[in-house]
């Protein structure tokens, strides 16, 4: 393997100090010869020369990268988040780096800490782990820390905050406003607080209207036994494993409402395989209104959480912080803006008569 070229590398052929082509290469102000400095920017070019990027962060205490660590690549809400986080990043002159927890709480805690001895000083955590120690320690030596998506309970880290619990709220409204009472939900382990909230909006409306969800018509996977081992398809087949035991009952329900659109998709694909026309036997609906919603047959029914504004004011706010310019005003916007849900009507639920 080819060893990678220095400053000293290029001083020792130039016949200077490796002080004289560090100030040339990084353009200091410090007097050099116009003859000096073309040669040192000659051998630079001709030596394919790399900075070193981390030497200089250590030496300048000066980090432009930000971390950003998601619980699933696959899952096209986190990447329409990330677009947000990526695009506002790298026009103010930052770059990303993009950790994939894959449902695992202890990878996440494990990214952390990578990311905090790789001198990166802020992050964008969706988080899935219980445990605050590890992201209290961080913070505690100067890590600055944005949640989205899953709020975390720990106040040194701004929080992105959606609405939940009404998210859940306007899917049972929705779907008792079309005339449906025999309503079920589908949903992996509610493990997360986002999951939690979802539900008991959703349990809150139906209660509300005098309705319940009868036995069976509740299907919560007990564990992750389909976790991401073939990460792409966790949520999809989760969805195909809870459709199956619905469509199994004696009496099936008129509608059923998943905790994501990923797992509606894995709804739409079972009903298929077993025959189940959808919406005319069967009403679905979704959670998040992803890329792929209005693109399957027929086009889910969602509640739209923002992924890209979510992404978007995550890392301004933690822009601003570690730039500490318009942080008040930042961290006041993402504190009192609590992103708010919206239905979006499409041809998987119908209208019962």
């Amino acid at each position: 393997m080819k060893k990678r070229v220095t400053i000293h590398d290029i001083a020792k052929l130039a016949g200077v100090s490796s002080a004289t082509v560090s100030r040339v290469l990084s353009n200091s102000g410090y007097p050099v010869s116009d003859k000096v400095r073309c040669r040192i920017q000659e051998l630079a070019d001709e030596l394919h020369y790399i900075p070193n990027q981390i030497g200089k962060q250590l030496k300048t205490d000066i980090n432009r990268t930000i971390g950003v660590i998601i619980p699933s690549i696959s899952n096209p809400f986190y990447a329409a988040a990330t677009l947000g986080i990526e695009e506002t990043a790298r026009k103010n002159g930052y770059q990303v780096f993009l950790c994939n927890s894959r449902q695992d709480g202890r990878l996440e805690e494990a990214y952390l800490q990578t990311l905090f001895e790789k001198q990166v000083k802020g992050v964008i955590l969706s988080s899935i782990s219980g445990s605050r120690d590890p992201i209290e320690r961080l913070i505690r030596l100067g890590l600055q820390l944005v949640a989205i998506d899953q709020p975390l309970d720990v106040t040194e880290a701004v929080q992105i905050g959606f609405d939940y619990r009404q998210g859940g709220r306007m899917a049972a409204l929705h779907l008792i406003g079309q005339g449906h009472r025999a309503i079920s939900y589908v949903t992996a382990s509610l493990d997360r607080p986002s999951r939690r909230q979802i539900y008991e909006g959703f349990t809150e409306a139906l209660h509300e209207a005098g309705l319940s969800l009868p036995e069976g018509y509740l299907q919560i996977t007990e564990e992750s036994v389909l976790r991401e081992s073939a990460e792409g398809s966790f949520e999809c087949e989760n969805g195909r494993a809870l459709a199956r035991k619905l469509l199994a009952l004696p009496a099936r329900p008129t509608a059923i409402f998943a905790c994501n659109d990923m797992t509606a998709f894995g709804v739409l694909q079972q009903c298929a395989a077993e025959g189940v026309s959808v919406p005319d036997d069967v009403s679905v609906m979704g959670f998040d209104d992803i890329l792929f919603s209005s693109m399957v047959s027929p086009g889910l029914t969602t509640i739209k959480q923002p992924d890209y504004e979510m992404g978007r004011l995550a890392c301004e706010v933690l822009l601003a912080r570690l730039d500490e310019s318009g942080l008040e005003e930042k961290q006041e916007e993402a504190g009192q803006k609590l992103l708010k849900p919206r239905l979006i009507e499409r041809a998987s639920v119908k209208r019962l008569d």
